[in-house]
């Protein structure tokens, strides 16, 4: 039996298992590694206070998704494939690693920032 996503150790597993997967992925990583030009160094703590304020309200993130998903959108238009396979990927990252509220919460809490940042960014 999986454990639930408790802390933010359990957040960090959790970017980490689904950045590796996107990294190397054929539909959305060159988003990442080409276009956005990613500094994992830099970008991987920022998502995990990104999803630990998500999940257990820390209030430790500091940044604007909205509008760097704009920027790279201006230099790559995004499309909801795009949005639709992120999600697809991230679902089955919780599913693979964690079971229960809190993996249910992110998975939907997941899908609905990328439904308003999809809209808010391609529509």
């Amino acid at each position: 039996m999986k454990k639930d996503i408790q802390n933010r150790t359990d957040i960090v597993r959790l970017v980490n298992a689904f950045y590796e997967k996107i990294k190397t992925d054929n539909v959305i990583g060159f988003l990442f590694n080409e276009v956005a030009q990613i500094n994992w160094e830099t970008h991987l703590p920022k998502m995990y206070d990104f999803w630990e304020n998500v999940l257990f309200f820390t209030g430790n993130f500091d940044g604007n998704p909205m509008q760097k998903h704009k920027e790279l959108h201006s230099k790559c238009p995004l499309s909801h494939a795009h949005f639709e396979h992120w999600n697809i990927v991230f679902r089955q990252t919780v599913d693979e690693l964690f079971e229960g509220e809190k993996a249910e919460e992110i998975k939907m809490r997941a899908k609905n920032i990328s439904d308003v940042i999809m809209y808010k960014t391609i529509n």
